[in-house]
């Protein structure tokens, strides 16, 4: 009879195992609140129990995935504790799924103590082949191996940098288009693990905002808006009164600032008007934003490159206007540790803009993850770094070291192997 009953246990466990699509994905993890995302294959009854310090087990309600929103569901932790590590398990049907995860909440290290030390991952442009949808010719997509290369780092956070998915011909006319995309990017079974790994947190560009080098003219981006919410876990999702992705959050004592670069910029070839990629409510939020943060390093994530003076393709070059102003702002306010974090241009390179008084803006682009790569190194941008230029698949590690008022970012890219490229050190300014 107990053989009968384990075997039973275990064709049980596996039906509910078989029955989730991706995931468990950390969002957010604050100091006394997290996020867990997941997707099951079809309508199922899903519920997440974890377990505090205490011992108690504290079980989540149990809620029905829907077709309409692709079968996701994210939970909230709530009450949670600083500095706390939770056990968590997924239960589908109400079968608890054999896998346990963990998380971890931020550390209350304020006026206390020095802040801790932590790395976290950067990349975009990440291609899926899946041929009955792709152009004829060989895929675009390359390898998916680089996936576990950036779990085997074990970072601390995930930023996605846009181009995170590859909207096709059949997915930007419709939201089953959207659900479709996401969900074939997401179920890669090279992301499980990492998934699961660390908060991650993303913004997008044109691949997963619509059709190619799409503008707010884009009739279906609120489309892309609500399948964005729905397969990422970012704090929140725009500006209060102002639509769009764009959103903040602090990661130990570092500050991010995930801007949107497409939901409000301007058709570049239309005459006559004035030429954003932000527009002005955005803008002035960030330098605002920038002004009152205490953080040694401003991490600014948008989908292309800000620093590069190249005028071609979607550089921010392009909007003259916008980016002067903007780098007039930072001059003006005296605003240090701003290190811009853009992808879009399938290589990799780190620009460094001279301000007053020794003052630097950075802009770390870095791409592609899986996408076909180029080699950009003869384009006329007099800001990269010589030696950082990467046309391969790749990924960045950047790590924040040092006692408080001396830390140091240091800047690593890895190809796809694993291999280090080049290493940068940037100092507490």
């Amino acid at each position: 009879m107990r053989l009968v009953l384990a075997f039973t246990f275990v064709i049980v466990s596996l039906q509910a195992v078989a029955q989730l699509a991706s995931g468990p994905m950390l969002g957010y993890c604050e100091m006394k609140e997290a996020l867990v995302w997941i997707q099951t294959h079809d309508s199922q009854s899903v519920s997440l129990v974890y377990n505090t310090p205490e011992g108690d087990q504290i079980s989540m309600p149990e809620v029905i995935t829907k077709a309409e929103t692709g079968f996701t569901h994210k939970f909230i932790l709530s009450p949670l504790e600083p500095g706390t590590t939770y056990e968590y398990q997924i239960e589908i049907n109400g079968v608890s799924l054999p896998r346990k995860y963990t998380l971890t909440t931020q550390k209350l290290w304020q006026h206390r103590e020095d802040p801790p030390n932590f790395s976290f991952v950067a990349g975009s442009c990440s291609y899926i082949n899946e041929p009955k949808y792709d152009r004829p010719g060989p895929g675009y997509g390359q390898s998916l191996e680089i996936f576990n290369k950036i779990d085997s780092v074990q970072p601390d956070m995930m930023l996605w940098l846009g181009d995170n998915i590859y909207l096709r011909e059949p997915d930007w006319t419709s939201f089953t288009g959207f659900l479709h995309r996401y969900t074939h990017m997401r179920s890669q079974p090279e992301l499980q693990n990492l998934l699961s790994r660390c908060p991650h947190f993303a913004i997008w560009d044109d691949h997963d905002y619509g059709p190619n080098d799409a503008c707010r003219s884009y009739v279906h981006k609120d489309w892309s808006f609500e399948a964005f919410k729905l397969f990422w876990g970012n704090p929140s999702f725009g500006l209060p009164d102002h639509h769009g992705i764009t959103t903040q959050f602090q990661f130990n004592d570092a500050e991010f600032f995930l801007l949107d670069n497409r939901y409000h910029r301007t058709e570049i070839n239309v005459q006559n008007q004035d030429q954003w990629v932000y527009g002005p409510e955005q803008v002035e939020w960030l330098i605002e934003a920038l002004t009152f943060s205490k953080a040694p390093f401003k991490f600014v994530a948008t989908g292309g490159q800000f620093v590069s003076n190249f005028k071609k393709y979607e550089n921010h070059a392009r909007f003259e206007m916008e980016r002067k102003y903007i780098i007039k702002r930072i001059k003006e306010e005296g605003i240090t540790g701003v290190i811009f974090l853009s992808g879009d241009r399938h290589s990799t390179e780190l620009s460094m803009l001279g301000l007053k008084k020794g003052n630097k803006i950075y802009d770390l682009t870095c791409s592609p993850l899986t996408s076909k790569a180029y080699d950009h190194s003869n384009e006329p941008n007099k800001h990269r770094l010589e030696g950082t230029h990467v046309g391969t698949q790749n990924f960045a590690q950047i790590s924040i070291t040092g006692k408080r008022k001396e830390r140091v970012c240091t800047i690593q890219i890895y190809n796809a192997k694993g291999q280090l490229k080049w290493s940068q050190e940037i100092p507490e300014w």
